[in-house]
């Protein structure tokens, strides 16, 4: 991924396990995207947390230190989530553990996907169906878009940020 590109960025947890299905996991995801928004380093123009993976529509503006914000997302939040699974769900962390000279669990698949996104077209198709994803058939969290909470489609029906980190990609088109 480079700086100042927008992109489609999708990260899955490890073995597919439905980590994100409980909202304290979300709300480490919001709080790292928050902290990394203010911090100037990002821009997140679109989101949808869905039980197992995340999806975002995300420009990189500046290196968080040495790294751009979307590994320092993930190290984040595999941090977060190993200290809450630590002291709430010992069982679960087990499924997370790893054999590695680095760490001893690993959260997030190695294989994220960034694909950018160099036209508006492609940008508000993209934009769709992360707004769409809670209401596919495979999954059915919610009847329709507007009804699933942890997503930015309420920010574009109503241009009220209730996560505090999301802008218009509007703005940026």
């Amino acid at each position: 991924m480079e700086l100042n590109r927008v992109y489609f960025f999708t990260a899955t947890i490890r073995h597919w396990i439905p980590l994100l299905e409980k909202d304290g996991f979300k709300e480490i995801l919001l709080s790292s995207l928050r902290h990394l928004v203010t911090q100037g380093c990002l821009k997140v123009y679109g989101f949808v947390i869905m039980p197992n993976h995340i999806h975002l529509i995300l420009e990189s503006l500046e290196l968080n230190g040495k790294e751009l914000p979307h590994a320092s997302f993930l190290k984040y939040t595999s941090h977060s989530f190993l200290k809450k699974l630590s002291s709430e769900s010992p069982d679960l962390l087990s499924s997370f553990k790893v054999n590695q000279s680095n760490k001893t669990h690993e959260f997030w698949q190695r294989d994220s996907l960034a694909v950018e996104l160099y036209s508006p077209e492609l940008v508000y198709q993209k934009l769709d169906y992360v707004h769409n994803n809670p209401c596919q058939k495979k999954w059915m969290l919610a009847n329709d878009p507007v009804s699933y909470a942890y997503s930015s489609y309420s920010f574009y029906e109503t241009n009220f940020d209730r996560f505090g980190f999301l802008t218009h990609i509007g703005e940026r088109l």
